[in-house]
């Protein structure tokens, strides 16, 4: 997919949403979303549901922002914009995953996607066991395509974290039976040389391999993978496969990864190099 900005005359471009928690350091949540979609030709809005208090080294802390508000921001935002493509990621309890669901559910876009934010890549716990269970059991059956990583699977399921290629097909039924019809599982998370995701549609599993990058910069990889399917979405003929815009955001991520030796941000896990196609 073509991510050069739209030339003089072309079609609008696409609205998109993304409804997430802000991180200070620049390079997850809210701030690498609106980066994703400004690089992949889309005009990104944003809605808050919680401020943090992290780096690249680490989470400090989570203020939740009051379920009441996320609404207004919502309902605000939405009697003003049409939205083409919507990201949900961090949702701190069950309340707020109740009130996205009822107004994306009344106001639906074209496509939802869902990254299941609970674990950060330092290993701190984002979301509470309610929370836990308000994203599995309210916002999966909401979205077109879910993203976890291994970690995050196991969470949703009550199991063991799989260390396997094996094992990531063992459990793939059980994430989809969740209730959204894709489902890509990241496999970031195993040992290797290869870095492969699993991607379950309604016609059956594919695997989605690509080679391992030697790199720490990995802060809101998951962040900017799921904000860049969203866009890749979003700007792709509606009779086109999800599967193409999936594989579009992987090439992008991975050429943003293997650009982040080009920033200097942080001690800790850097970012991906969001704007490395023009800078």
């Amino acid at each position: 997919m073509a991510t050069q900005p739209a030339s003089s005359g072309a079609s609008s471009i696409n609205n998109v949403l993304t409804i997430a928690g802000s991180d200070p350091s620049g390079g997850a949540g809210i701030q690498a979303d609106l980066k994703t979609f400004s690089a992949l030709g889309t005009y990104g809005t944003s809605v808050i549901t919680a401020l943090t208090a992290q780096n690249t080294q680490g989470v400090r802390g989570v203020f939740p922002v009051p379920a009441s508000f996320i609404a207004e921001q919502l309902e605000t935002l939405l009697d003003d914009v049409t939205l083409d493509a919507v990201k949900i990621g961090m949702v701190a309890s069950r309340e707020v995953a109740e009130v996205i669901a009822d107004c994306i559910g009344r106001r639906r876009p074209r496509w939802v996607v869902l990254d299941p934010v609970m674990v950060a890549k330092s290993g701190d716990v984002l979301v509470d066991d309610a929370g836990i269970q308000a994203v599995r059991d309210i916002l999966i059956p909401l979205a077109d395509v879910i993203t976890p990583n291994l970690p995050e699977a196991a969470v949703l399921l009550g199991s063991s974290t799989p260390t396997s290629n094996a094992e990531m097909e063992t459990v793939m039924p059980a994430l989809r039976r969740l209730g959204a019809p894709y489902v890509m599982l990241k496999g970031g998370h195993l040992q290797g040389a290869d870095c492969s995701d699993l991607l379950a549609t309604p016609q059956g599993t594919t695997w989605l391999p690509a080679p391992r990058l030697a790199t720490d910069n990995l802060h809101g990889t998951g962040c900017s993978l799921s904000s860049a399917i969203t866009a890749c979405l979003a700007r792709q003929p509606s009779e086109a496969p999800v599967e193409d815009a999936i594989r579009a955001a992987k090439q992008w991520l991975h050429a943003a990864l293997e650009a982040s030796t080009r920033l200097n941000v942080g001690k800790g896990r850097g970012p991906v190099h969001h704007f490395h196609e023009w800078w």
